[in-house]
């Protein structure tokens, strides 16, 4: 009798690990959090609420105009700079227009990512949308 006690308590015992162990474990199946796209305005806000703003264009774009406090990493550079890119933050791409973001988003998320999202309509949006911009460096 005791014999059955000892194989019902190590069982539970087992049963309870197991069940703490998964409760710890990371969730794999996380997957996009945000839309695919977001408009100027929806972009706007995310930014008030603490979104990291990714611009994948080229220098000479950014010193033209860009969002304050976005950081820039040019699209050719982004597959070789990973690292720089916050998985613990709601990030919004943006470009000229929209196109260089939607490859950048797609790369990303191909990498891993799942907190991204591309701005439709770009700079070029933002700025007609008389959001304000900073220009040089």
């Amino acid at each position: 009798m005791s014999k059955n006690y000892f194989w019902i308590g190590l069982i539970g015992i087992v049963i309870v690990s197991l069940a703490v162990l998964v409760g710890f474990l990371p969730d794999t199946t996380k997957t996009a959090t945000l839309p695919l796209e977001v408009s100027v305005n929806e972009a706007y806000q995310m930014r008030e609420e603490g979104a990291y703003i990714l611009d994948v264009r080229e220098v000479n774009e950014w010193e033209e105009a860009h969002i304050p406090g976005a950081t820039l990493l040019p699209l050719g550079e982004l597959e070789s700079r990973l690292g720089e890119i916050p998985k613990d933050q709601d990030v919004v791409i943006v470009c000229r227009s929209g196109n260089r973001s939607a490859q950048a988003r797609d790369l990303l998320m191909s990498a891993g990512f799942t907190n991204i999202t591309s701005m439709a309509g770009g700079m070029n949006q933002w700025i007609a949308n008389s959001f304000e911009f900073e220009s040089g460096k």
